[in-house]
């Protein structure tokens, strides 16, 4: 007789970023649950994430309304079925109006120093001491198509330029002076081949980067895959770099050697997690930032201080670290 299944609701984030940094909960709980079925909600620009999450029902799009609408909307949706587990990572409280035997919500904790994010997520399952890494599914012919655009030529450098705010966007015509000395005559990634990460507003800050080396070096540009197909990709690069955002988490997550670079945001939540992802900032903390920005609001940049200079080390030594790792 076949297992009755549990269905299981898993309300994620909005952004890319919230999203990737729970994601290792759906790991942890099909490993745990194998019969488990789930239905996860998330923002529209991180839905994509999850299709290929293995037991999936469904992905629900969460679009925000006015008024909070969509919180109504989303009930709506799942009210109708009696949940083995919801788990709330936006500590919405929609839990509490459904049926389920047994509900996980995120409750802020006011802490110094502040809590990961990753482990802010792990206290949802009560798993802070074992904390579940970023994980994202994959299928075979999202593999495949990864294969197909990697597979030719030298080890890749990995560079995401975009950030979803100016204040915490290294400028871009650093990221172009750190690929030509990376993948440069000499560079520690030499005649390596190049591949900008990012979605369609990130164009423009690629373009600078894109000028570092001969475009036939470029094996891809911002838009031009899916997030999934990206992710798969991010496992084949040798050193990926970015701002603080999710193509940085996403890089993580799969693996890749990680630098992230840090200004205005507090690397102590925010930093990329795992064995081989590193946080890098200038000289300023961010308290010292938030002195001269309070709200951070203000449409400057604050990540001049992080020179090249910097980063071209903090390469060197992640290289070092993880060559020959798997």
């Amino acid at each position: 007789m076949a297992e009755k299944s549990f269905p299981i609701l898993f309300i994620s984030g909005t952004r890319i970023g919230d999203a990737v940094l729970s994601s290792g909960l759906i790991k942890r709980l099909l490993d745990e649950i194998p019969n488990a079925r789930f239905t996860i909600v998330a923002g529209p620009v991180a839905a994509p994430l999850f299709l290929d999450t293995p037991n999936l029902d469904e992905v629900i799009e969460f679009r925000k309304k006015p008024n909070d609408a969509h919180w109504f909307e989303l009930w709506w949706k799942v009210r109708g079925r009696r949940w083995g587990l919801i788990v709330d990572t936006r500590g919405s409280g929609l839990a509490r109006f459904l049926s389920t035997r047994k509900r996980a919500i995120y409750r802020r904790r006011h802490e110094d120093p502040p809590a990961h994010k990753v482990i802010e997520a792990a206290r949802l399952l009560q798993l802070e001491d074992d904390p579940p890494a970023p994980f994202l599914f994959t299928d075979p012919q999202t593999e495949a198509a990864a294969d197909e655009i990697m597979r030719w030529g030298g080890p890749v450098l990995a560079i995401a330029p975009g950030a979803n705010w100016v204040g915490k966007a290294w400028p871009a015509e650093r990221f172009g002076e750190l690929a030509a000395r990376l993948l440069g005559p000499g560079g520690l990634i030499e005649n390596g081949r190049l591949l900008i990460v990012g979605g369609t507003e990130d164009r423009e800050a690629g373009h600078s980067v894109k000028l570092a080396v001969s475009r036939d070096r470029i094996i891809g540009e911002p838009g031009q895959m899916d997030l999934l197909t990206t992710y798969a990709c991010l496992k084949r690069v040798r050193l990926f770099v970015g701002n603080d955002s999710g193509a940085m988490h996403m890089a993580a997550a799969a693996g890749a050697p990680t630098i992230g670079l840090f200004g205005p945001s507090d690397d102590r939540m925010y930093a990329p997690w795992g064995p081989k992802a590193r946080a890098v900032r200038g000289p300023r903390d961010v308290a010292t930032i938030r002195k001269l920005d309070p709200d951070f609001n203000q449409a400057i940049c604050h990540m001049f201080d992080l020179s090249v200079d910097v980063v071209v080390a903090a390469a060197a030594k992640l290289l070092k670290d993880t060559e020959g790792r798997g």
